[in-house]
């Protein structure tokens, strides 16, 4: 229960609040013109001042901010774990929450003392940890920051309680802010109504993943990422041929030896191959000449004087006596002639046989030598070559290495793709399981919304709790529910639901405030019946109900007595320059 709204502005108007029902009003003063519009008077003000004070953000943008107000303090004064505490803030406090009155033993951060004031004080983080603890049980303080994502947040929950039309908060009844995610949604309804909640953080991480994956195959749609993602079974093949030759390439480099001086004998080899092409060159050049020495000493002889002879008488001549013996003498010398060229052809001969014989006996000692030489080199190898190859080995690996990741991802990712479609599948029976088991908190929910708009139109609305593929599904149906009007009352009858089933388990602020702008299109009976109604649940819940409203539409909907039993003084107006709850204009 919040006891009083102050500050330490001047002009400030103190606001006292009571049990139950509490409406807070606007009067349109005597003299009033067109252009003085109550919307200025505070009345969103007092909701904005509620959350100042329990841990809302304090930007630029903040009216906390304005130059006008920014070196005050605002406080409010109310029941906290059944104990009354009065808290203080200021815009120029740097976060910090003065603690001015109240007992903090039980909460679960200490608060520091001021050096220069001598106050209590606690920064704006651990202050939303004493209200989270305090007020809906939340222990995540004592969690490590990573264990607390998609977890219930007392800024979350407690927006439900005092919704603000500023952040969009009336735009729909299952949300409190525009800008609140999925997410915060499902975990925050679940765990106000009592469900397991968990289930919500879940789906939420299942989607994280998902989102992961989907931002992984965009990215391989990219020409230089494209083999990031390649097909599983592509690379596998890949991979199994890399290995194989990775294998052999190792295999081979641990049977290879080497040999020094590798290269020596290498040079040594070719040269030995050069010399006896070389010396079967030579030895077919002696060769040729050997059979061309042979055939002319088997031609080599001189004729007869009875060959000449016989010649000349063919042809009719006769020789005389002395030609004869002429030709003897001729003859005589020829055959000296011929024998010495037959002795010098036999020498001739002989020297090609020997050379051919030296050459043969040289091939055989170098055709020896290089089959030894071909032998080292065919068993071992070059320092080089072994340099080689084992950077060659290294690099395969490196690529097989590669192809092996690739591959481990690719297979992941399909993996992963498949799993998360099971865990999706799996979380929808657990939680048709959840709505099952806990069918007792699932029915109470329906009918107490159900009961709450019943009381407000014929034909009640309904709220429908069930399981998606997406996780909790929570719908709000009413007929007419296009009207403003009709939609709003569907975020009463939603957040006096949520009212009642914290409050039974202890759970909450113990306070529901709504803003004027709840009851905009709203029929006159309507909203005087929801007014009603909040006061009966207030008294028999025992929490504390307070409305915001402009005098006029609170009377023609309630008449004079019932806004004299429950509306606080001081009114706001927007009349004059100090009308308004902070007494100022800015």
């Amino acid at each position: 229960m919040i006891h009083r709204i102050y500050s330490d502005l001047p002009s400030f108007k103190e606001l006292n609040f009571h049990k139950a029902l509490n409406i807070v009003l606007a009067d349109k003063s005597p003299g009033a013109t067109e252009q003085q519009t109550r919307n200025a008077a505070g009345k969103t003000s007092i909701i904005e001042i509620i959350h100042f004070l329990t841990g809302s953000q304090c930007d630029q943008q903040s009216i906390f901010s304005k130059k006008a107000i920014a070196q005050y303090s605002f406080g409010m004064e109310f029941d906290l774990l059944n104990s009354r505490v009065c808290v203080e803030r200021s815009a120029a406090a740097k976060g910090d929450i003065v603690v001015v009155r109240g007992d903090t033993s039980k909460w679960p951060v200490t608060t520091q003392t001021d050096k220069t004031t001598g106050k209590e004080i606690i920064s704006w983080t651990d202050w939303k940890k004493v209200l989270g603890h305090l007020i809906f049980g939340l222990e995540y303080h004592r969690l490590e920051s990573a264990a607390t994502k998609y977890t219930p947040k007392f800024r979350s929950l407690f927006s439900y309680f005092v919704r603000r039309e500023g952040e969009d908060g009336m735009r729909s009844p299952l949300s409190q802010s525009k800008d609140q995610q999925p997410w915060d949604q499902q975990v925050a309804i679940m765990f106000l109504l009592g469900l397991d909640w968990p289930l919500a953080k879940q789906w939420q991480l299942v989607r994280d993943k998902e989102k992961l994956l989907a931002g992984l195959k965009q990215l391989a749609k990219t020409e230089e990422t494209a083999e990031i993602l390649e097909s599983a079974a592509r690379l596998r093949t890949l991979m199994t041929v890399s290995e194989d030759r990775t294998r052999r390439l190792r295999e081979a480099l641990q049977q290879f030896n080497v040999l020094p001086g590798y290269r020596d004998l290498e040079r040594e080899a070719s040269e030995i191959a050069n010399g006896i092409a070389q010396l079967f060159n030579d030895n077919f050049l002696d060769t040729e000449l050997t059979s061309d020495i042979e055939k002319s000493l088997r031609e080599e002889t001189a004729p007869s004087f009875d060959q000449i002879e016989g010649v000349y008488k063919e042809i009719g001549i006769s020789l005389a006596g002395n030609v004869k013996r002429r030709f003897e003498e001729i003859q005589s010398f020829h055959l000296s002639v011929i024998e010495n060229r037959r002795a010098y052809l036999s020498r001739e001969l002989n020297e090609a046989k020997e050379r051919i014989s030296e050459r043969n006996a040289k091939l055989g000692r170098m055709s020896e030598r290089e089959a030894q030489i071909m032998g080292l080199l065919k068993t071992h190898g070059a320092l080089d070559q072994y340099t080689k190859l084992h950077t060659e080995l290294s690099k395969r690996e490196a690529e097989t290495e590669s192809i092996r990741q690739r591959y481990l991802a690719a297979e992941e990712f399909e993996s992963k793709k498949n799993e998360l479609g099971i865990q999706r599948g799996r979380l929808q029976v657990r939680l048709k399981q959840e709505y099952e088991e806990r069918r007792g908190v699932v029915d109470h929910a329906i009918l107490t919304f159900e009961g709450f708009s019943s009381d407000l139109y014929e034909k009640a609305g309904s709220l429908t709790i069930d399981t998606s593929a997406n996780g909790p599904k929570f719908e709000i149906s009413i007929q007419g529910q296009g009207s403003k009007g009709i939609g709003n009352m569907q975020i009463f009858c939603f957040d006096m639901m949520l009212m009642t089933m914290c409050g039974e388990r202890n759970l909450g602020p113990g306070f529901l405030v709504h803003d004027s702008h709840l009851f905009d299109g709203v029929d006159e009976r309507q909203t005087a019946k929801a007014l009603q109604i909040g006061e009966t649940k207030a008294n028999e819940l025992g929490f504390q109900y307070i409305v915001t409203m402009n005098s006029d539409i609170a009377r023609s909907c309630l008449g004079e007595k019932f806004i004299d039993e429950h509306a606080i003084l001081p009114r706001l107006t927007d009349a004059t320059e100090d009308g308004g709850l902070f007494g100022i204009r800015f």
